[in-house]
């Protein structure tokens, strides 16, 4: 598969191909990268973990904190902050005094000290540390201030409120998040950040909010159908069984058939977050 055709799975609104998605040891890093990158947005984990286990030994080391805060975000995804924790810090001293620009997606080394300030902010966050979790976002926001990662922080943004216990405060970094990567064009930012927007709506309690964000959470979870993003697919049913009571079972039960099958491709690591993880219900079905 061609690397331009990658990073539109990955950053654009391209439908999958029938052609596989692979990440052959004879790629070039980026473009194994980039194959990674997709591989964690539709489930394969342990194919994901395969090739960025690869990278993040490598002698560039840029590819190297990027390929180990995609691995966190996978292991986070399921609730496994502290492995994710120590992946962000591994990204983070990668790059030492590295600041160079090139990559109008941050697969460079400003994005990379992006994600990893990002993904040590929501570790932090998730472990109890509000505060470090505040600094670290702030510190990501000085490091780039390009698309990807405006959405990641207006995700890490939203979590902060809602933690903080202020979720009216969680809906305007949320719909920053949703609203740039609408301009980016970028599908899987676009149903991750409203994924997170209509938890934003519905914590904040209005009713008319909750409506929103059923409606926001249901296209989220259509697109992530028709895409193929099983990453997100579990997640978004998974809101929508808890915003609509009449259609809750049949939301209930294609985010456990998905997750289940997610698991059923995932590596050895994150088949043991799964494990202890709460979210995480036992049978497909």
């Amino acid at each position: 598969m061609q690397e331009t055709t990658l990073a539109e799975l990955a950053f654009g609104d391209l439908v999958p191909p029938s052609v596989p998605v692979t990440a052959p040891r004879s790629a070039a890093p980026r473009h194994r990268l980039l194959a990674a990158v997709v591989l964690g947005a539709q489930g394969r984990y342990a194919a994901a973990a395969t090739a960025l286990a690869d990278l993040r030994r490598g002698a560039d080391p840029v590819v190297a904190s990027l390929a180990a805060t995609t691995l966190a975000s996978h292991r986070r995804q399921l609730g496994g902050h502290v492995a994710a924790r120590a992946l962000d810090g591994e990204a983070l001293l990668e790059l030492g005094a590295a600041t160079a620009r090139t990559d109008p997606d941050g697969l460079d080394a400003a994005g990379a000290r992006a994600d990893a300030l990002l993904g040590l902010a929501a570790d932090n966050l998730a472990l109890g540390r509000l505060a470090a979790a505040r600094r670290l976002a702030a510190r990501a926001a000085e490091a780039d201030d390009r698309w990807r990662a405006t959405v990641r922080g207006g995700w890490v943004g939203a979590e902060i409120a809602l933690a903080a216990g202020r979720p009216g405060e969680a809906i305007a970094p949320a719909r920053r998040a949703a609203e740039t990567a609408r301009s980016r064009g970028a599908r899987r930012h676009i149903v991750k950040s409203d994924i997170v927007l209509a938890v934003a709506l519905v914590t904040a309690g209005e009713a008319a909010e909750r409506a929103t964000a059923l409606d926001v959470v249901t296209n989220a979870a259509n697109a992530a159908e028709k895409y193929e993003l099983y990453s997100l697919i579990w997640v978004a049913t998974r809101v929508a069984a808890d915003l609509d009571p009449g259609h809750a079972e049949k939301y209930r039960f294609r985010s456990r058939e998905v997750l289940h099958a997610v698991l059923r491709r995932a590596d050895p690591c994150v088949m043991r977050i799964a494990e202890d993880s709460p979210w995480v219900p036992e049978g497909p079905g």
